[in-house]
Parts: C-alpha cells; structure tokens; sequence
C-alpha cells in the first residue's frame, strides 16, 4: 500500500511539474520542454507499473497497448535533446537529433502491429510472417542495447558545452542517475528474457530509482527555477488567468504597451514579481544571453516578447540599473566564478572576460571595477 502510494505520488508530481514547466511563460523554453517531456515519459512508465501491479490490465486489456509503447527509448533521447538544447547553436546545428526518434518510432510501430492480434483481436498475424516478425523482434532487442547504452554516453560529451561549470554539476547528476537506472533495467530485462528469471523485485527497486529522479529533479526544479518564491504566479498559471494574460501581452502592439507603460501608476506596479523581468532573469541564468557580446534591447526584447523601451523599463524599476550595467553584472559574476574555478586555471583574465560576454579589455575592466571595486587582477589575487 505504501510502495504503491509512493508511486503514485510520484506519478502526479511528474505530471504536475512537467504541465508547469510547459505551460508558464517564465520556465517554457526549448531546452525546459523536453525536461518536461523527460518527466511525462518518467511518470507514463511508472503509471504503467502501478497499473500492473494493481492487475489494471486484466479488468481493462486494451490498456496494454499503452505499457506495450516502448517509452523506456524516450528517456535517453529527451535528457540529450534538453542538453544541446543548452549549449552553443553552432554545436547544436551538427547534432542530427531526428535519429533520437527512430528506435521508439520503429518499436512503437512493431508492437502496435502486434498487439493489434495479440490484445485487441482485429487480426491474425498468418503463422507464415512469424518468422518475419521474430527477426523484427532481434532488430528492436540489438537497437534497444545500442541506443540505450549509446547515447546517455555520447550526451556526456554535449555536457562539455555548456558555460555555466554549477549547471554542468546537476545536469552530469542527473544523466548519471538516469544512464544507471536504463543501464540496470536493460541488465534486468535482458536476464529476464534469456535466463526466465523472475525480475519483479529488481523491477521493483527501478520504479523507486525513478520516483527519486522524479522528486530530485522537482527539486531542483524548485531551486533552480525558484517556483517557491512564485506561488501565487504558479496557482495562476495553473488555472491559465496569466497564462492567457501573457498571451494577450505578447500580441500586443509595442505602441499600446509603451503607452500603458508610460502611465505612473503602472511604472509604480512594476516590482521583482514581474512575469518579464522574472523571465528575463532566467534567460540570464539558465541560457546565459548575457554570454552573446552582440546581445542588445531589441533582441532581448525579442525574446522576451515585449517592446525594447519596455525592457529597459522593467530593468531600470527593479534594479536601478539601465540595460548595459544589468548585463554586465552578470558577465562579471561569470568571470569571478571562472576565477575560482580549476577548470579555468590555463585561461588568462581577459579570456574570461571575453568568454563572458565583453567585447573589449576596456569595457570589461571598467565594469569588473564598478561591479566589485576591485580590477580583475586584485580579485584574483584576494581570491587566491
């Protein structure tokens, strides 16, 4: 009773984190919808477990081809699809990432087809196309083996991409947590097909393993993401008010939304809480914009959907800053996190300074000093 309630705890938890990440303007990017996507598949499986366990699939048999779907495939392909998702477009645009897709599209396709005779009756595989299907049967088994093993391993390579040295720490986590738990479920399965040994207790401890990854990765989703601090955004979210606000927001013409924005009232109702300044805070911390030395307003704006006087606004309000500074900010915190960084030790200061986002020593000089009242050179020195 227990196992099972945490289970479907878990279930619920992943389908509730997954429609938040989805479906709120501050969290929905690319790289975020396929950690959603990663969380559905996580909970499916697990739904598909209770489901068993429970004897759901002999009162209601057609739901068989529901836990026959191969979801196990989705799970290496949308954590690699979520981390080059996250890095440099120029290594990204080399990634052929419609291959992730085969192996659960041809599975999916053979099992239909399959149960199609075996569960809903509709036909008869002829005894002659047997033999056909059991090689079809080989070919899913060898894929199976080669894309489950293959590429949690070649995603380890992509994590080198990524900028931020704290984000490669729990992204390299949680594809290690996940490499290990496909890489025992495959273990399990394939002595359970070869050697007919019972598996339901292994099969067992997996589901628990994947209930942790659910609540971990709510976690860090909470830290990360900050939907603590954004309760009341959230409950909105969920019952699609600013949801459907933000919608309306983002058709909006620049000329009208500069107009209410010019109004006293509203400048004052600007706060921290701002759905945009909220989103723009994530875009910097999450996807590091600032990292693009040709970042501007416009394409800030663009990003975010609203008029470029209404981003320097919004900054302005909350922070006291104008656009420029609040960016720099940003590229200093990087380069005082490389400077404390081993990974960094071979590179010299005004490469930091460049790999942040500066586009010149002067400019990342005068800025380190505004920011820190120190130079580069004297941070460094204190620091080491």
């Amino acid at each position: 009773m227990i196992y099972t309630t945490l289970l479907n705890i878990a279930v619920f938890q992943g389908m509730i984190l997954g429609l938040v990440i989805l479906k709120s303007a501050l969290f929905n990017s690319k790289s975020n919808r396929y950690l959603a996507f990663l969380l559905f598949v996580l909970s499916i499986v697990l739904l598909n477990y209770v489901f068993e366990i429970q004897g759901v699939f002999q009162t209601y048999p057609l739901l068989r081809f529901l836990d026959n779907i191969d979801w196990i495939f989705l799970l290496p392909a949308f954590i690699f699809l979520f981390i080059i998702n996250r890095i440099d477009d120029n290594v990204k645009s080399r990634q052929k990432t419609y291959l992730c897709y085969i192996p659960f599209v041809y599975n999916s396709i053979l099992n239909t087809i399959i149960c199609l005779d075996v569960v809903a009756g509709i036909y008869k595989i002829p005894d002659s196309y047997m033999s056909i299907i059991n090689i079809l049967q080989i070919i899913q088994l060898a894929m199976a083996v080669f894309f489950i093993m293959f590429l949690p391993f070649y995603s380890y390579s992509m994590i080198q991409y990524l900028k931020d040295f704290r984000e490669k720490k729990w992204i390299t986590i949680l594809l290690t947590i996940l490499y290990l738990l496909l890489t025992v479920w495959l273990t399990t399965y394939l002595t359970g097909l070869f050697f007919q040994s019972d598996i339901s207790s292994t099969m067992s401890v997996l589901a628990l393993a994947a209930t942790f990854i659910i609540h971990w990765t709510a976690y860090i989703g909470i830290y990360k993401y900050k939907l603590a601090k954004n309760k009341e955004a959230i409950y909105n979210f969920l019952n699609n008010d600013l949801a459907m606000s933000t919608v309306h927001l983002g058709i909006t013409e620049d000329s009208l939304a500069e107009e209410v924005i010019t109004t006293g009232d509203y400048r004052e109702s600007i706060t921290a809480d701002n759905i945009y300044f909220q989103k723009l805070e994530i875009l910097c911390r999450e996807q590091y914009i600032y990292t693009d030395s040709t970042l501007n307003r416009e394409k800030v704006a663009e990003k975010l959907g609203i008029s470029a006087g209404y981003v320097s606004q919004i900054i302005n309000v909350v922070t006291g800053d104008n656009f420029a500074h609040y960016i720099n900010r940003y590229r200093v915190e990087s380069v005082k996190e490389m400077i404390s960084n081993p990974e960094f030790e071979n590179y010299n200061l005004l490469t930091m300074g460049l790999e942040a986002g500066f586009t010149s020593k002067t400019t990342f000089y005068n800025s380190f000093k505004k920011v820190t009242g120190q130079t580069p050179n004297e941070y460094k020195n204190n620091v080491k």
